[in-house]
């Protein structure tokens, strides 16, 4: 063992960074070969190459914050901050979306119509699926500080079955999401109210499936003690995230769907 006289975290040397970026740019190209000779299989390599570094690098993460003990106090002030500064680029991020879309909408093109949505577009009821995807998610806004609470109070049980109660109301957004798509009445190339919708509901739809497994992964610490009322700084990143897409969900429920509409 080597001894340290500072609470800092010196990383050791890790392949996953450099093969997560060359798994990543497989998938994108199977992206690309997917959309222009439908031929799935070179998305399918770089999406199960994905997953498999995902698994590995968050394993030694957890074995970094867990078993070795390098997450001090001081370490996981820094990952706070990395955390915070990652959700205002995600903010960002979406703020470019609705900046689109309400460029297209308030000054719709002569394409168009002049006319927002267009004529040739017949919007989904925001009253239907959007309004029970809205309650899904502020429902599972408040488990998940349920599980939160409860954590820190060190009542476990009541952890785990939030939490788990928080992932599937995840997993249920995500299916009623899949299900809009089916029978959504336009496509992404359906004009610039198309395009709008599907690139801002379809990326946040992204990260739903992202938090639902971050949460999952939660669970499935938590169920084999990992956190403690003290040091869980994993289970409070997850939290973050749970609560900047439900969010984000809220202003594209209003713009999108229901002013939008």
């Amino acid at each position: 063992m080597k001894m340290k006289n500072h609470p800092f975290h010196l990383v050791d040397y890790s392949p996953w960074p450099v093969l997560g970026s060359i798994a990543a740019m497989i998938t994108f190209m199977g992206m690309i070969k997917w959309f222009h000779f439908f031929n799935p299989n070179l998305l399918f390599i770089g999406t199960l190459s994905v997953l498999l570094i995902m698994f590995q690098w968050w394993r030694d993460i957890t074995r970094e914050s867990t078993f070795q003990g390098n997450h001090t106090l001081k370490v996981t002030l820094g990952m706070r901050w990395g955390m915070i500064l990652f959700i205002i680029s995600e903010i960002f991020f979406f703020i470019s979306f609705f900046w689109g879309f309400f460029h297209n909408s308030l000054s719709p093109n002569i394409e168009i119509g002049m006319n927002w949505p267009p004529y040739s577009i017949t919007t989904f009821n925001p009253l239907e699926i959007p309004l029970l995807n809205t309650l899904i998610l502020l429902s599972s806004g408040l488990t998940v500080t349920w599980a939160h609470h409860s954590l820190m109070e060190g009542n476990f049980s009541q952890t785990k079955n939030s939490l788990l109660l928080t992932v599937l109301l995840g997993i249920y957004f995500s299916m009623l999401q899949g299900l809009e798509y089916y029978e959504a009445p336009f496509t992404m190339s359906d004009s610039s109210y198309g395009s709008s919708f599907f690139m801002a509901t379809g990326f946040h739809g992204l990260h739903v499936i992202i938090g639902t497994t971050f949460l999952l992964v939660c669970l499935i610490r938590h169920t084999k003690n990992h956190f403690s009322i003290k040091h869980h700084y994993g289970f409070e990143a997850a939290a973050w995230y749970w609560h900047f897409v439900d969010v984000v969900w809220l202003f594209l429920y209003i713009s999108i769907y229901w002013w939008g509409s």
